[in-house]
């Protein structure tokens, strides 16, 4: 097993074991030949490439003869998803953790108590990882740190990851054309990869802001239990129900200090422009160099919806995986009642600063960013 950055059984969280644990309970993933996994392979890094000319061809959003710096494209398997994303993690909560440590080392027998916690912190994490590894398709992992096993853009900048056992095994059960779907999923990967080396300080601001969410976090252990003691209670139908039609909190939402609900706000518009954005670029090339569009889109929409089983709403509904769902459905309407509007080089003033970025509130009110950002900038 490959140790994830050094130490990874020192502090808060034991990371190899976080590794090792996911590795070892995700899914098998579809049975493929030899021969076939490495044309599958082979495929999805050609259309990784093809995608890149179309992307910036229909978003515009990188001018012509301009070259940003480069990030890799790894085709990996489910446990490579998991090392990468593991890495990840560990350059995110580092600040939070060193707090926490800190904090603990106060306490008598905080040596003992922060050798156990961490690896049981470290088994919860690799749970959580498994599940997702069987899941996701691909990614642009923002913040890449290298590691022996995984390169990443200058700096850590960033990878772009295609999960191939994954894709094949969406690709069987929705009996779509393969090389149609490999396609599909690239283009929406490759605009991911294109937002973030088209504009320079997007990856900054985010991580900017996802540091002061967690530099918000209360490390008192007494206010975290009491907190996740509300959630469990609320979740057990202990709070009042939300309003109908209201979503109920996930359990990330229920532990939340109020200034990281205003953080999380804007993080949340953020994505929605995100994931919206990619959902619109895919299926507006998709016509002109995927056949089946028309079909894997509508497929792959009622899998979204359904979710794989029982089970699988049930934790997507505690994680909080069912607002990823309407981040795709409320951002690409926004883009496309934008873009409708003001056409693609109007809406791509979304990218100029944090400042032309949509609120919350204008991500379900497109008119409104319209009237603040292009009115103010016409006048």
């Amino acid at each position: 097993m490959t140790s994830i950055g050094g130490a990874g059984t020192s502090g808060m969280v034991d990371w190899n074991l976080a590794v090792a644990t996911a590795t070892r309970l995700v899914r098998p993933g579809p049975e493929v030949s030899r021969d076939e996994a490495r044309e599958v392979v082979a495929e999805l890094r050609r259309h990784a490439k093809a995608s890149e000319e179309h992307v910036r061809a229909y978003t515009r959003m990188i001018p012509e003869g301009a070259e940003p710096h480069d990030t890799p494209v790894l085709v990996v398997d489910r446990a490579g998803w998991i090392k990468a994303n593991v890495a990840g993690f560990r350059e995110l909560l580092t600040p939070l953790l060193g707090k926490m440590q800190e904090r603990r080392s106060a306490t008598p027998g905080s040596a003992v108590l922060g050798a156990v916690g961490g690896k049981v912190t470290g088994v919860e994490l690799g749970m959580l990882l498994s599940f997702l590894a069987s899941r996701i398709l691909g990614q642009y992992e923002t913040f890449a740190p290298v590691t022996r096993d995984l390169p990443a853009g200058p700096g850590g900048a960033g990878r772009l990851l295609l999960v191939a056992p994954n894709i094949v095994h969406v690709e069987r059960e929705l009996e779509v054309s393969p090389h149609d779907f490999r396609l599909w999923v690239c283009l929406h990967e490759e605009t991911h990869r294109t937002q973030f080396t088209g504009v320079p300080w997007l990856r900054d601001h985010l991580q900017g802001e996802i540091q002061s969410f967690l530099a918000a976090t209360d490390v008192d252990p007494g206010t975290v239990v009491e907190r996740l003691r509300e959630a469990a209670q609320a979740l057990a139908g202990g709070r009042p129900e939300a309003e109908e039609g209201e979503p109920s909190p996930s359990l990330v939402e229920l532990v939340q200090t109020p200034e990281q609900r205003e953080i999380l706000g804007r993080l949340t518009a953020v994505m929605s422009l995100l994931e919206g954005h990619a959902d619109y670029v895919m299926d507006g090339v998709g016509p002109q160099v995927v056949p089946s569009v028309a079909e894997i889109r509508e497929k792959f929409q009622q899998r979204r919806a359904r979710g794989a089983s029982r089970l699988d709403l049930a934790l997507r509904k505690l994680l909080g995986l069912d607002a990823k769902l309407r981040q795709y459905r409320d951002g690409e309407r926004f883009v496309r009642a934008v873009v409708d509007q003001v056409g693609m080089d109007g809406f791509n003033r979304v990218w100029t600063s944090p400042n032309t970025l949509p609120t919350k509130t204008e991500i379900a009110a497109p008119a409104d960013w319209i009237a603040r950002v292009h009115r103010k900038a016409d006048s």
